[in-house]
């Protein structure tokens, strides 16, 4: 059943994001408030009725993940004690999702530990983007819809007129997201060989497929430290690439990622405002916005109309 009262808050990961929401669809921010105890406790306060109200929570859990990580679920229980319709968590960026499976003894699997502690917390379903692994979404026992930034980042890449276009996946783990946009682009895809050595040494020296004389574009979902792209970019121009451009969801930027990214030799690097950048970005470096499609989403979610159709098109 469509519940008619609409309620969008946000604790401090992106407040920035959460105002581009509300504004896109029209309604004003729920008035909270997220502080600290003097000891460092997160404090949370909500200062609107949210009796039977459909509330969704736009809290990417980026660094700092924990702190961010334990606003969501605060939030999550203050809804829920106030008597909340329906909650919905709208993590743009899914921390904690590298761990998806136990490659080896004595390790945790981190993602199903946090799915879990977002259901015990009160979700009623999960709205994300783009996750590290694709089947973190089977971890949680209630409905999870998946989005995509390509509809999002595409268009800054025909932007470009590629000429003789290839996608490239800078691992093997990117082949999948690789192809989609390969299809829409009608480009060739090629994959970075990237194998590990030792515990501390990795070989970049290898490419699947064709890049000579071609316009590469290489996607990943996310972007850390960034060493791994720029391995990517130098790969790639080595083996002939005409013009190399950068795209990826998740600009989380550890360290000097930024300054790596800025001279790596790429023509151009994409990202979305999944995440909050910090810090001032080079001329290179191209803004987009996923407000409109998380917008378009929730009020799908809201209206129970269908999510998927939105993959394609914002």
């Amino acid at each position: 059943m469509t519940r008619d009262k609409i309620t969008l808050l946000a604790g401090n990961a992106h407040p920035q994001l959460a105002r581009a929401i509300a504004e896109s669809i029209g309604i004003d921010l729920c008035k909270v408030t997220v502080g600290r105890f003097p000891d460092g406790e997160i404090d949370v306060k909500i200062y609107d009725d949210l009796r039977g109200s459909d509330v969704f929570i736009l809290q990417p859990t980026s660094p700092p993940v924990n702190d961010h990580l334990i606003e969501l679920l605060l939030l999550l229980d203050t809804c829920r004690r106030a008597s909340a319709g329906r909650m919905t968590a709208v993590i743009p960026y899914f921390g904690y999702a590298r761990k998806d499976r136990k490659d080896e003894g004595r390790v945790p699997i981190s993602a199903k530990l946090v799915a879990n502690m977002i259901s015990t917390a009160g979700a009623d379903r999960v709205l994300t983007i783009d996750l590290h692994a694709a089947q973190i979404q089977g971890f949680f026992d209630l409905p999870v819809d998946h989005l995509y930034a390509k509809p999002v980042l595409i268009d800054y890449f025909r932007s470009l007129d590629p000429k003789d276009p290839v996608i490239v996946a800078p691992d093997m783990g990117g082949l999948k997201r690789a192809r989609a946009y390969a299809e829409s682009l009608g480009a060739q895809v090629a994959i970075v060989d990237k194998r590990r050595i030792s515990a501390d040494k990795v070989d970049w020296e290898h490419i699947i497929g064709e890049v000579n004389g071609k316009d590469a574009l290489i996607i990943d979902d996310m972007i850390a430290t960034g060493g791994s792209m720029v391995q990517a970019v130098r790969i790639v121009k080595e083996h002939g690439a005409r013009r190399v451009y950068v795209g990826a969801t998740h600009a989380v930027f550890c360290g000097d990622a930024v300054h790596k990214l800025a001279h790596c030799g790429a023509d151009g690097i994409v990202i979305t405002d999944t995440v909050p950048v910090h810090e001032p970005l080079p001329e290179r470096f191209q803004y987009r916005s996923v407000a409109p499609l998380l917008a378009r989403a929730i009020l799908a979610i809201h209206q129970s109309n269908s999510v998927s159709a939105l993959f394609d098109k914002v």
